[in-house]
């Protein structure tokens, strides 16, 4: 075995990227304060090809030191969006026809596991602040809740690792992810 060099990678630039066909998936940050965290999101939507990031309230916005040197150039291929606040993006895409899907721990949430994704539908798959989650007034707008199984003692992932884990299995069930 032996690792692969960059060059044999085949990786899309910039340019293919924009012109790619998107996932059937946006990404909606409710207040995330940690602009390394919005950096690997950056980056981990690039992997998925997520059509666009709505970056609301609290949550830094390109370009800013922290968030360049996480998301490795990210910042270059995908789209963004900033919204004031959640709730302003949340009833754009609402109007747009998206899936509204937070990503969260709720009573009446979906496992992961068992998340159904839609052929012909748009999700717009909402991560919240990294201590209070997504606010209650977004779940309050929201279509569905995925909760992302966990058996430790901890009750939640970092943000970033929660979007690696979601856009991963959606992909997966879409086939865009052949295991």
């Amino acid at each position: 075995m032996r690792k692969l060099k960059n060059s044999e990678l085949n990786r899309k630039s910039i340019g293919q990227y924009r012109e790619s066909d998107k996932s059937p998936f946006v990404i909606v940050l409710d207040n995330v304060r940690s602009n390394s965290n919005v950096g690997s999101v950056f980056r981990t939507a690039d992997a998925f090809l997520v059509e666009k990031i709505f970056l609301c309230g609290i949550t830094g916005t390109p370009p800013h030191k922290e968030i360049r040197k996480t998301a490795l150039g990210a910042t270059e291929s995908v789209e963004w969006v900033y919204y004031k606040t959640t709730y302003e993006a949340i009833q754009n895409l609402k109007e747009q026809g998206y899936v509204i899907t937070g990503v969260e721990q709720a009573d009446r949430s979906v496992s992961l596991n068992d998340f159904k994704v839609l052929s012909g539908s748009r999700y717009a798959l909402v991560f919240g602040h990294e201590v209070n989650g997504v606010d209650q007034k977004i779940i309050d707008l929201c279509d569905y809740v995925v909760e992302i199984p966990q058996f430790g003692t901890k009750h939640s992932f970092n943000i970033a690792v929660s979007a690696g884990i979601v856009l991963w299995e959606l992909n997966r069930k879409i086939n865009r992810v052949n295991l």
